[in-house]
């Protein structure tokens, strides 16, 4: 309660500034206050990685088999994040379902947030010469609602997560104004609409991450060098694509799959491209085990396993795609967790249940190296009678029993059954 009346006090005085400078139509900047975030004992993110990398491959097949020969790009890591947030808030069958979706390999605890603080210590620590890796996780939260302090204290620790008073459920679409802002900032503007107008009628909470990446290759690619060439679409169709020549670059195989280590400026950031086994087409995807021999083996130059050095030709891509993922979420087993069977009473005594999830992303791949961003957005409803229990209305005859507490003697009893007459 105590955070809570500070939340206003601060932001009450940000709003008379604002009155006496004469703000425009935007909406001013909310004020951002944190939990206590707890500094874990170290332990190694290579679970989370691992997880996020399960996750990634379900979300991907799924998306895939309900549309085959589309393009499509998303951000594994961007989800499990949005997601994660909202895991750290739900409790019972609802944390079972979205645990075994996201694939934690921790269930609760200190372990879980440990792990999760050093997921993100370690995506926020990828940048180096050139390379821009930001990563950006956000609380939302209607000023009227009580989140708990200790969901506050979780996610600051596991994801370093704020929380921002934004007035969701009085005016919604203010609220998509100032989160779409907050996204687009993060994203470096390629990531201009997260979230539609009206799409946040009775939202609560909204938890966001963004992710920003731009990475400019160890080698790069001569641009004198990239020629058109034919490609063959799902559809089957030939179509004239620009692709990149260079090389020799790693090369390993596993399943079928061939798979190509492209590094980055740095060092520690590299692309893998794969290309599947030839055959059927169709939603063709490495398993999590033979991704997993495939990274560390090119990871390792050859050290876990044979690698070939071989020249590539690569096709120039522009990606973009944006998603509201809540079928394919429900398909992949975390149904519970949009009906108000829900359980996300760690979040707050006020949340019902996830009423959106919305996920965008964009990848641009060229001869100087990549840029990409993804932004997720999860939505979290606020139970009707947001103050607890529904209250008793008294609207049909009822009675009146005056007692003494101790004795339980009945001084007086009556029987309404019109309160408009005497």
């Amino acid at each position: 309660m105590r955070m809570k009346n500070e939340l206003r006090a601060v932001i009450a005085l940000a709003l008379a500034g604002c009155g006496l400078a004469g703000c425009g139509s935007t909406p001013p900047p909310p004020v951002i206050a944190h939990g206590v975030a707890l500094h874990e004992p170290l332990v190694s993110p290579r679970p989370f990685g691992s997880a996020d990398t399960a996750f990634g491959l379900d979300a991907l097949g799924a998306w895939c088999r309900s549309d085959p020969r589309a393009n499509l790009v998303l951000s594994p890591s961007s989800l499990a994040s949005g997601l994660g947030m909202a895991y750290l808030g739900s409790r019972g069958a609802t944390a079972q379902a979205m645990g075994s979706v996201l694939h934690l390999p921790t269930a609760s605890g200190q372990a879980l947030e440990a792990g999760l603080q050093a997921r993100s210590a370690a995506l926020r620590g990828l940048g180096g010469p050139g390379v821009t890796v930001t990563a950006t996780d956000q609380v939302w939260a209607d000023p009227t609602l009580d989140t708990l302090h200790s969901y506050l204290n979780a996610v600051a620790t596991g994801y370093g997560a704020g929380v921002a008073q934004v007035p969701l459920l009085s005016k919604p679409d203010q609220a998509v104004q100032q989160i779409d802002q907050a996204i687009a900032t993060a994203t470096h503007g390629l990531i201009p609409q997260l979230l539609d107008p009206g799409s946040l009628q009775d939202i609560g909470w909204v938890l966001t991450d963004a992710l920003y990446l731009k990475a400019a290759w160890a080698t790069p690619f001569q641009a004198s060098q990239t020629e058109p060439g034919s490609f063959t679409t799902a559809a089957g169709q030939q179509v004239s694509a620009q692709f990149m020549e260079g090389g020799p670059y790693v090369s390993a195989s596993a399943g079928g799959w061939t798979a190509v280590w492209l590094p980055y400026a740095n060092g520690r950031l590299a692309m893998m491209a794969l290309l599947p086994p030839a055959g059927p087409g169709g939603c063709a995807l490495p398993t999590a085990a033979q991704l997993g021999t495939l990274t560390t083996t090119l990871a390792a130059g050859g050290k876990a396993g044979p690698v070939l050095s071989r020249e590539i030709s690569l096709p120039k891509v522009n990606l973009q795609d944006k998603v509201s993922m809540r079928t394919l979420l429900s398909g992949l087993g975390m149904g519970v967790a949009f009906t108000t069977a829900a359980d996300f009473s760690a979040l707050s005594p006020q949340a019902c249940c996830i009423g959106l999830v919305e996920h965008a992303a964009t990848l641009q791949v060229g001869e100087k190296g990549t840029v990409a961003s993804a932004a997720t957005a999860v939505g979290v409803v606020a139970a009707a009678g947001r103050s607890g229990p529904p209250p008793v209305i008294f609207d049909r005859p009822y009675l009146m029993v005056v007692t003494d507490r101790t004795t339980g003697e009945p001084l007086f009893m009556a029987r309404v059954t019109n309160p408009t007459q005497p």
